[in-house]
């Protein structure tokens, strides 16, 4: 059953979704006129609160959906996500994350800009909007049934790849701070770690989306500006190193060396890419429930900010533990993914190993309350709001149970239907691209 799983989730995540993932990506691109280009400046206007008003429909500011967005897609794949690419495709792996990241902004751009335009508000004010919604509404009832899929998909993968997986990393990271790194895990330690975490998500999930923005809005720029900063003096130490860095990943992009197994498109491009979309989400459709809350009357203005999380999570965060890795060179001689970056950090500045533990444990914190959110969301639409209460107690009770032991049948399982989640979206992308044109014509037209 292990080896079936782990096959399960290397099939789904392997060369057809990749190239499905990316092509729609460049798809949308070019569709959109570079989308991701002539709007990224607007963007960042947006979100400075510039076009918010309280009258408008949603229920969070355009920056709070950003946060509670970035809080699900920054996780553990921007530490060890990234040494995974490097020791698997070598420093050329980074450029394709970054092209991975480029074409993603427009695949996030419309599925968010649908999200907002299909979306149902109901009677208490609250949203639902999603993948699931804007697939049955803008397509049709026929297709309710990959509506159905997306949604379960999503709640299922919720649970491991969103919850066990990130606690795990938790209870890694704490016990790598109390006894040391390489220290086999104490039980108390899992106990302990997993029970405080739990009771944190608990408080902050059992008030909805208004206090998980609200808390994401403060975590997400502290940890990111924490880690951002703590790499920044590593790369200033060793600034010299930083343009033969650069150097490196430009040359091995397009010319794999010897020891990199699978050569150029199975080794170094796969690397990147797979590594690029499991880091930023682009093309699963998660974020799209968070910036579906938004309070907005315009779809297209979400999708600006929406396309911002690829180029904060890629080209900022992942470029930091990239450069860091690459500089210092550890990655010709520590072979293990979880304990590259440490090493690099340690190599770079002495005694600076610490801050990856604590970066792992608020990404991963934060990463268990957005997917919280987007789990119920999925449930909310399959069986309706009564069964939401229940799945965040169910979800909270999961979190102790992934503390207690690693469960890599279960995750590899839930990692499988977390790619499984982008078939659906990138069906109802294509499908409803000419919707997303009109509305973006029409957008740039009147601001």
């Amino acid at each position: 059953m292990t080896n079936f799983l782990e096959q399960l989730s290397s099939f789904v995540w392997g060369l057809p979704l990749m190239v499905l993932l990316v092509g729609t990506g460049l798809y949308l691109t070019f569709k959109l006129s570079g989308i991701q280009f002539k709007g990224f400046f607007n963007a960042w206007k947006i979100i400075s609160g510039k076009y918010d008003r309280t009258t408008d429909p949603g229920e969070i500011s355009h920056f709070r959906a950003l946060t509670t967005a970035l809080s699900a897609t920054i996780g553990t794949g921007n530490i060890v996500g990234v040494a995974a690419a490097i020791l698997t495709g070598g420093p050329g792996a980074v450029f394709w994350m970054w092209v991975t990241a480029l074409v993603g902004m427009a695949t996030k751009f419309t599925s968010c800009t649908l999200a907002v335009h299909f979306r149902k508000i109901d009677a208490y004010g609250e949203t639902h909007g999603g993948p699931m919604h804007f697939i049955e509404i803008g397509m049709g009832k026929s297709f309710k049934w990959l509506a159905i899929l997306f949604a379960t998909f999503t709640a299922l993968a919720s649970f491991g790849i969103g919850n066990m997986f990130q606690v795990n990393n938790v209870v890694s990271a704490v016990n790598g701070l109390i006894y040391g790194e390489g220290h086999a895990i104490q039980t108390n330690t899992r106990v302990i770690a997993g029970g405080i975490i739990a009771v944190l998500v608990a408080v902050v999930i059992l008030g909805g989306i208004r206090r998980i923005a609200q808390v994401t809005s403060k975590l997400v720029p502290v940890m990111c500006a924490f880690y951002f900063f703590a790499g920044i003096i590593i790369l200033i130490k060793n600034v010299h190193l930083i343009l033969p860095g650069f150097q490196l990943i430009f040359e091995q992009a397009f010319h794999a060396p010897q020891a990199i197994e699978g050569g150029l498109l199975g080794g170094v491009i796969r690397a990147g890419v797979a590594r690029g979309l499991f880091s930023n989400e682009a093309g699963l459709g998660s974020a799209a429930m968070a910036h579906s809350a938004a309070r907005t009357k315009e779809p297209v203005r979400e999708g600006l900010v929406a396309m911002l999380g690829p180029f904060i999570d890629t080209i900022v965060i992942c470029s930091i533990t990239a450069l860091v890795i690459i500089c210092t060179g550890v990655y010709e001689t520590v072979t293990i993914k979880g304990q590259l970056t440490t090493a690099a950090f340690e190599r770079g500045l002495p005694g600076s190993g610490w801050m990856v533990s604590v970066g792992i444990i608020l990404f991963a914190f934060s990463t268990l309350i957005a997917w919280s959110y987007y789990g119920d969301r999925a449930v909310d639409y399959l069986f309706g709001h009564e069964y939401v209460s229940v799945y965040r107690m169910v979800y909270v009770i999961f979190i102790l149970i992934g503390a207690m032991r690693p469960l890599d049948d279960v995750i590899n399982f839930c990692d499988a239907l977390n790619g499984l989640m982008a078939l659906p979206n990138l069906v109802a992308l294509i499908v409803l691209a000419p919707v997303v044109l009109k509305l973006t014509k029409d957008y740039f037209q009147r601001y």
